[in-house]
């Protein structure tokens, strides 16, 4: 199951990373009108929708790789039981949160797609369309926390970061 998660959790990256070519396609064609004088006509609408594409798809990546902002202060200077009871914590309300995120995430893309509701651009998008991607990437952060929260629980190991380049693993 394990190997099927990190599957997943890599392909969002991926596609994350699609869309994030995909902003800066559109900045490129943003600034080439510019510059060979003709609108870029929406090309910022795009964009926008690249960029919140590609910042959901990466959260449960990023989360994987111990790459989130986390407030160590306090973790850090904790060690043996009392840690894991507080990395239980952390990962128990982050996991609450997020699938908190993930359920009206998904609410309101199918509240878009019933409704029909499209975008003011001049290309009307229909908004489902850009909010499955910020649905489907909250789902998938959800998961992967809460997969996390059941290795940990289990005796698994804690993720400690002492810098941002520096992670290791402590038991």
């Amino acid at each position: 199951m394990r190997r099927i998660l990190a599957r997943l959790y890599s392909f969002c990256g991926g596609l994350a990373a699609v869309f994030l070519v995909g902003v800066c396609l559109c900045s490129l064609y943003s600034i080439g009108g510019g510059l060979f004088g003709y609108v870029a006509r929406s090309a910022d609408d795009f964009a926008g929708f690249s960029m919140a594409a590609s910042s959901f798809l990466a959260l449960a990546y990023a989360f994987g790789h111990g790459e989130h902002i986390r407030v160590t202060l306090f973790l850090d200077r904790v060690t043996g039981a009392p840690r894991r009871w507080l990395e239980l914590w952390c990962l128990a309300a982050g996991g609450f949160l997020s699938g908190y995120f993930a359920y009206y995430s998904v609410k309101s893309t199918y509240v878009s797609w019933q409704l029909n509701d499209v975008s003011q651009g001049l290309i009307p998008v229909p908004l489902w369309f850009p909010q499955s991607a910020m649905a489907l990437g909250t789902t998938v952060l959800f998961v992967a926390i809460a997969e996390k929260l059941v290795d940990v629980a289990r005796g698994g190991a804690l993720v400690r970061a002492t810098d941002a380049e520096d992670a290791h693993i402590e038991r």
